[in-house]
């Protein structure tokens, strides 16, 4: 099985997902990306939608952490295909995140983290090693 979504324009996610305050990642996630991560970070992975639960009474400090520490996964991985130039990483999420707020920070780092994915994701299709990722619903 290959990638189809290879090219997400991850500023404009950015900006969509900042001004619904992380609801929209509540459904993109739900159709399909989650999948994605999982079988690329080869693991399953905290469902965003528990994260961005329990984010609420953290001002969103556990589902920022959540999100950070996905990206440095994603960052090893590209590593690891031999990927370079500009990376997502647990850094660049967290800090464009808080410290970039005003400035539309958290754009910039879903940039990066999806502009990292998409690397990936090509790299993995171009050498046929694609996982397989689950088709129907994710039950928890």
């Amino acid at each position: 099985m290959t990638f189809k979504h290879t090219d997400r324009p991850g500023f404009l996610l950015g900006f969509i997902d900042f001004f619904t305050a992380g609801l929209f990642f509540l459904v993109y996630m739900r159709c399909g990306l989650q999948d994605e991560l999982d079988a690329i970070l080869g693991r399953r992975t905290q469902r965003y939608h528990i994260a961005y639960l329990l984010g609420i009474p953290t001002l969103f400090i556990y589902t920022l952490v959540w999100m950070a520490r996905i990206a440095e996964e994603l960052k090893a991985k590209a590593l690891s295909l031999g990927i370079e130039g500009k990376l997502t990483s647990f850094r660049h999420m967290f800090d464009w995140n808080v410290f970039g707020l005003p400035l539309m920070g958290p754009a910039v780092a879903t940039q990066r983290f999806f502009d990292t994915l998409n690397k990936v994701e090509k790299e993995l299709n171009r050498r046929g090693d694609a996982p397989r990722t689950q088709t129907g619903p994710v039950t928890d």
